[in-house]
């Protein structure tokens, strides 16, 4: 009874820091939305993407990554390019962006990390899909979870995370040639995914890499189980 009274004990405390870094983590609603309007505006890169193919994709989206990424590491080491970068970006910057002893990559790194990633990784409608769910039901759940989530699942909120699946499940079943099995287990992993973020470490996984390529990972596994005969058709 002892050790079930100090396994509810530890769980609590775990879920109350939890609450209590995503907290910390937020920053004003308006400034939450300025934020998410740039990221919707990289919807456009599963747009363009099912109009090219991928070695042009490649060629666009790999210098698109190394510009983001290299503008992040001479903020990290070179002092006027930080303090340019935060005055014009700072209010939309979360805590752990803004924290100078740490080496951290903003979210426009990731976004563009991750739109390789799948790209180079997956079939053709499967990156577009877990891609697009990025941008799209992740910035649902933010802005729901942000106004009226209410029920605590660790981090997140019930509501945001209802709102995540909601428009998860909208963009696979809008997305040409990909079965609808599929993209159900595609929208239902991106939302775990969103849901529960992965560690490694003491290293937790931006969900801008962890979402997009869980559930890529998982439509491209049930399309290897289950029907491979299809697989084609995604290109």
């Amino acid at each position: 009874m002892k050790e079930y009274q100090r396994d509810i004990a530890i769980a609590t405390k775990s879920a109350t820091q939890a609450e209590r870094n995503e907290a910390q983590e937020q920053i004003d609603y308006k400034n939450e939305l300025a934020r998410k309007a740039i990221h919707l505006a990289s919807i456009l890169i599963p747009i363009i993407y099912f109009h090219i193919t991928k070695e042009l994709a490649l060629m666009l989206l790999v210098p698109m990554f190394l510009g983001f990424f290299t503008v992040d590491l001479a903020k990290m080491f070179v002092k006027p390019v930080a303090e340019l970068y935060y005055k014009h970006f700072g209010a939309m910057l979360r805590p752990h962006e803004l924290d100078a002893t740490q080496r951290n990559f903003n979210g426009a790194t990731y976004v563009t990390l991750s739109a390789v990633l799948v790209v180079w990784l997956f079939p053709k409608m499967i990156a577009i899909a877990a891609f697009a769910i990025l941008i799209l039901a992740d910035t649902a759940a933010a802005l729901v979870g942000r106004k009226i989530g209410k029920i605590k699942i660790g981090a997140k909120t019930l509501e945001g995370s209802i709102a995540f699946f909601l428009f998860a499940l909208l963009v696979v079943f809008v997305t040409p040639k990909l079965n609808p099995a599929v993209g159900l287990a595609i929208a239902i992993s991106a939302t775990i995914a969103e849901l529960y973020p992965i560690k490694l470490g003491n290293w937790s996984i931006d969900d801008n890499l962890s979402i997009p390529l869980v559930g890529a990972t998982a439509g491209l596994v049930c399309y290897m189980l289950f029907i491979p005969h299809e697989l084609a058709l995604l290109n």
